[in-house]
């Protein structure tokens, strides 16, 4: 189990830092970390893997059956993607406030959009709405290629920060306008849409590839879950599940 710390030190970062560097020369290993800086603490516990466990059970007892998603859930430490003061309360299957006026989805809408999506090893996805970036890291430990847009500036620099800091590896990160996806990064295997749409933006449907898959939250104040599949280039094939509730997808960035 990884433990990284931080917490407030009166010895100076850079000299902590070198002593590590020295130490790494001298063993061949970096020591565990504890860093003393500024920063929250970030620990990964092990009542925090059984309340995950937990947590498997539920969505399973729910319908989710894709054996990837499940595995991801119960590897994806969500406490971390919350503010601290949630952090009792992150492995129940609620929603929450991440700031910017976001939430964090519930655990089972993050399973049932990825389980919509099929994902395969080394898919490239595109993902509309990084928010607190637990969907990301799902999609990430699912094998997958995450290009992920992000309108709200300061929950893009939050991901920015704190992916590095758990090992999880988007392909790319963008703050930018989801309604455009990313046209330059296209096409893609799948798309993820993480907040309610009043339509199906074009430009999304024109980034997909035949035989890919499109999920999004169609609706304003309650969407009902949407997947296309791109059968050529001019139709796709539409179904539906259900009502669900999402933050408004909004245009341009913040």
């Amino acid at each position: 189990m990884v433990k990284i710390q931080f917490l407030k030190s009166q010895i100076p970062v850079r000299k902590i830092i070198n002593r590590f560097k020295m130490w790494d020369l001298v063993f061949g290993i970096f020591p565990s970390i504890f860093v003393k800086i500024k920063y929250q603490i970030l620990e990964d516990k092990a009542k925090h893997q059984g309340l995950r466990n937990q947590l498997v059970s539920i969505l399973e007892q729910k319908g989710i059956t894709d054996k990837n998603v499940l595995a991801a859930i119960k590897k994806i430490p969500r406490h971390l993607f919350l503010n601290s003061s949630f952090e009792a309360y992150a492995y129940q299957d609620k929603a929450f406030p991440i700031g910017a006026g976001q939430t964090i989805s519930q655990p089972y809408t993050v399973a049932f959009q990825s389980q919509l999506l099929e994902v395969k090893k080394e898919h490239k996805i595109l993902e509309i709405g990084t928010g607190s970036g637990y969907q990301t890291a799902v999609l990430c430990s699912m094998g997958a290629k995450v290009y992920s847009v992000e309108r709200q500036n300061e929950l893009f620099k939050k991901t920015s920060n704190l992916f590095p800091k758990l090992n999880i590896r988007p392909k790319h990160l963008s703050f930018g306008d989801g309604y455009k996806g990313l046209p330059s990064y296209a096409p893609f295997d799948s798309i993820i849409v993480t907040a309610g749409a009043p339509f199906i933006p074009q430009p999304l449907m024109s980034q997909l590839k035949i035989g890919g898959r499109l999920v999004i939250p169609l609706g304003e104040e309650v969407q009902i879950m949407t997947l296309l599949i791109r059968k050529n280039e001019t139709q796709f094939e539409k179904h539906e599940f259900g009502e669900f509730r999402f933050v408004p997808l909004l245009e341009d960035k913040n």
